[in-house]
């Protein structure tokens, strides 16, 4: 590796009385693979959206090859030679990956496709990015997409790219060539920032590691002489366990069936054809697959939320398959609770304050027309005593809470109704290490108090580690469902890409 390519010196950004940088020094090396980790909210993005020009620093400066920068928007970056690959993709669908590529460069008004392509195909051969020129974004896959993105950023000349969370969509195989590419891009002398919360994959890719704790740069260390443990404790500030434990229970009766269930969501373009599976009291069943699989429209299938073509849907007996979401809520023989993917927009109404927010499973089944607020005040500092929820007062309103502190709140308002069934859709997501061991100690205790877990999630370890069984997903379709402890990630990664053979377990 050659010397400092990229020096940040005190850079600091307040967005009102929040402090998200705090007088951050942050140096990357030419031809290094630079992790930056640090939990939900220590400042991580931001420190990035500076160096790309997004947002302009209250006070610091920027150096790139000893020269200061004063990036005034995106366009400053790209010209000086950083590109960014952010976590959601910002492609045009109906256009091939040869436009997406060119799109918004100098000149792109008037297109010479022939060279346009000779060039792309030219960056293509150099980095082994492998894509077809004339194949439209809607019909590829995730990986595709992805590497469409990083020759976009190399066309516009990039010697340094940042990747924002790049694994999180991707199979195992998907991100073992993401990874070969990256290597091969730093033989050629690119400088690569890897943004990302996943501890294995910094020890397996990255040069140097810079820990972010609380808006501050706790440390920058060499990956080869540190652990997983070790990074773990610098991002918290204390001792962590870095397993998810598997609590061992008998499997009781069957409180979810799902026969040749298939539905049409012509509005997302996605399908369910013929799923059938069966969850068990006491059992956490996992649903992995890349986005898009159909996990979406499987969890509001269940609940009611979209309508059902075929198929049949029971909880403990109960058939559901004609019911609405409020009946499947507030039945007493149907005991269902769920905790959707989207917290703020599905699952919480963040200008009302947690005691309502607590209130909102009840209100439908309390008599009378008045709301008894002496019930929900009492409930609400229940949950936030034995959930330890940091909040300024039960009746402020929740938006003012921090992502774990309001996962907490809907975890525990749904778990508070007893249910035979709980559906979790990606309840880890966007949270850090101690929230998260929080939130499957949660899941567990339903485990262990005979509940059936559904957990939808796209953290293989995770699914691996705290799961029973895991079904995969794959456009739709059941691709294999396994036992989590006699399976890998390699596995559930070929049957996610529908590379694998069929397997089911039953029990």
């Amino acid at each position: 590796m050659s010397g400092e390519f990229i020096r940040m010196e005190s850079i600091t950004k307040e967005f009102g009385s929040l402090k998200a940088n705090d007088r951050i020094d942050l140096s990357v090396r030419e031809g290094e693979v630079h992790a930056v980790l640090g939990e939900n909210g220590a400042g991580k993005s931001t420190l990035m959206n500076i160096l790309t020009g997004i947002y302009a620093p209250d006070s610091g400066s920027i150096h790139l090859r000893g020269k200061e920068q004063r990036f005034r928007s995106p366009q400053d970056s790209i010209a000086a030679g950083i590109g960014m690959i952010y976590q959601h993709f910002k492609l045009i669908d109906a256009l091939s990956s040869w436009e997406n590529i060119c799109a918004g460069t100098k000149g792109s008004l008037f297109l010479k496709p022939r060279a346009i392509k000779e060039r792309i195909q030219s960056l293509s051969d150099d980095t082994g990015l492998c894509v077809d020129l004339d194949r439209k974004i809607r019909d590829m896959g995730v990986g595709e997409k992805q590497t469409v993105e990083i020759l976009k950023v190399l066309y516009r000349g990039a010697d340094i790219l940042i990747l924002d969370e790049p694994t999180t969509v991707l199979t195992p195989q998907e991100t073992e060539v993401l990874f070969c590419i990256i290597r091969k891009m730093k033989m050629q002398g690119k400088t690569t920032i890897i943004i990302t919360h996943k501890l294995n994959e910094v020890m397996e890719i990255s040069d140097r590691v810079s820990v972010l704790r609380k808006g501050r740069l706790v440390k920058t260390v060499n990956t080869s002489e540190v652990s997983q443990k070790l990074l773990a404790e610098l991002m918290v500030g204390k001792s962590m366990n870095m397993e998810y434990p598997r609590v061992e229970t008998a499997p009781g009766r069957v409180v979810l069936e799902v026969e040749n269930l298939s539905i049409e969501d012509k509005e997302a373009s996605r399908e369910l054809k013929n799923i059938s599976f069966t969850l068990h009291g006491s059992e956490i069943l996992g649903v992995a697959g890349v986005s898009g699989s159909g996990q979406k429209q499987l969890c509001h299938a269940l609940l009611g939320l979209q309508k059902i073509q075929a198929g049949r849907i029971s909880v403990c007996g109960t058939d559901i398959s004609s019911k609405s979401t409020r009946q499947i809520l507030t039945d007493p023989e149907i005991s269902m609770a769920y905790i959707p993917e989207d917290r703020t927009g599905m699952g919480l109404a963040t200008g009302m304050d947690l005691v309502d927010n607590i209130m909102l499973r009840q209100y439908r089944s309390r008599k009378g027309m008045l709301f008894d607020r002496a019930f929900g005040k009492k409930k609400s500092e229940e949950l936030t005593d034995s959930l330890s929820i940091m909040h300024p007062g039960i009746n402020r309103p929740i938006r003012v809470l921090s992502g774990g502190n309001m996962q907490k709140v809907l975890l525990g308002r749904e778990i508070d109704t007893r249910p035979d069934v709980l559906i979790a859709a990606y309840p880890v997501r966007g949270l850090d290490l101690g929230v998260t061991h929080t939130v499957i100690d949660m899941l567990n205790e339903q485990k262990a108090a005979g509940a059936g877990v559904l957990l939808v999630a796209e953290d293989l370890d995770l699914l691996l580690e705290v799961c029973d069984r895991i079904m995969v997903l794959y456009c739709g379709e059941v691709s294999g469902i396994l036992s989590a402890a006699e399976t890998g990630k390699e596995e559930l990664g070929l049957l996610m890409s529908q590379l694998g053979e069929y397997k089911s377990c039953s029990d």
